[in-house]
């Protein structure tokens, strides 16, 4: 495994991250606690150490996973969660920015991940009206000051123009250090400006849904059909269609004969040393293992 500084933090993160939305079972698969212990128990061996979370993903309940696998063993895992949403089912949030609430939410991850700090803890997805709230991120300080939050960064929405513009232009005055973004080999938006922006500021970045929601794994082809329950769903017939002729053509033009799809993805993403660390989602041990190995082409 390589690690990364994590911008200006003091924290060294694997480049191969565990990102969790799975495990609140909005990808078609409910997972148990033998499940999750048994991915986490793969990470754990291949040394990853950074894990991705939030508190929507489910209500509380993949964070309440993850708290369970790594508890004994906390202090050598990096956890990072998000607020600013109540989970009320399938691909339904109901948005909670004030102070009092999202301390409210603060007190039940660390409750869900039997912790008594978050390393990292990200404002999620909200718009630049939510985010321009002085009293939102002077409640946030306080709680580092306190040490129930060690480090603030920003998960921004693929709603790209102005949320990404003004959020990444602004971490520093709200004491963020982290930017998580929407970044892989079908969507390279961040190259254009925010890359620049974030050498300049000293922010970690972590490139979330870096296998494009998994088209990038590599496993799909045309025709290919998913569940009610599976958030790909969501997408129309040919914008499926659209998107797999792409990774088609990257496959045949880009991927290195005798290498898997998925590791050449996630290593694409870290070959600029901007970018700390990818955080894919995984459904087995398996998919871990296969997730991990993809820092060895990092070398490359």
């Amino acid at each position: 495994m390589l690690y990364r500084k994590l911008g200006k933090t003091n924290l060294h993160v694997s480049v191969i991250g565990v990102g969790t939305w799975q495990f609140g079972g909005e990808w078609g698969t409910d997972f148990s606690h033998e499940q999750a212990d048994a991915v986490l128990g793969a990470a754990r061996e291949y040394g990853i150490n950074l894990i991705d979370t939030a508190e929507c993903y489910g209500d509380h309940l993949s964070e309440q996973l993850i708290g369970r696998a790594v508890m004994r063993d906390r202090t050598k895992w990096i956890l990072a969660t998000k607020f600013g949403h109540r989970f009320r089912g399938y691909l339904d949030r109901e948005q909670r920015w004030s102070p009092p609430e999202v301390q409210r939410q603060l007190e039940d991850s660390l409750r869900s991940l039997r912790t008594d700090y978050i390393d990292l803890y990200q404002f999620h997805s909200g718009d630049n009206g939510v985010f321009d709230n002085d009293e939102l991120w002077t409640m946030l300080n306080r709680q580092k000051r306190a040490g129930k939050i060690r480090h603030l960064g920003i998960s921004i929405s693929n709603s790209y123009d102005d949320v990404l513009e003004h959020q990444s232009a602004r971490a520093s005055a709200v004491g963020a250090e982290v930017l998580q973004i929407y970044y892989n080999r079908l969507d390279r938006r961040p190259e254009k400006d925010i890359f620049d922006r974030c050498r300049r500021l000293d922010l970690g970045v972590l490139a979330r849904v870096p296998l494009a929601s998994g088209f990038l794994s590599g496993k799909y082809r045309k025709g290919d059909l998913f569940s009610e329950r599976d958030v790909r769903s969501s997408k129309t017939p040919e914008q499926i269609e659209t998107i797999l002729g792409e990774v088609d053509w990257i496959r045949d033009k880009e991927v290195p004969a005798g290498i898997d799809m998925s590791r050449w993805a996630l290593a694409w993403c870290l070959r600029d040393p901007v970018v700390t660390a990818v955080i894919p989602g995984c459904r087995n041990p398996d998919q871990m293992r296969s997730n991990a190995s993809a820092a060895e082409l990092v070398r490359i």
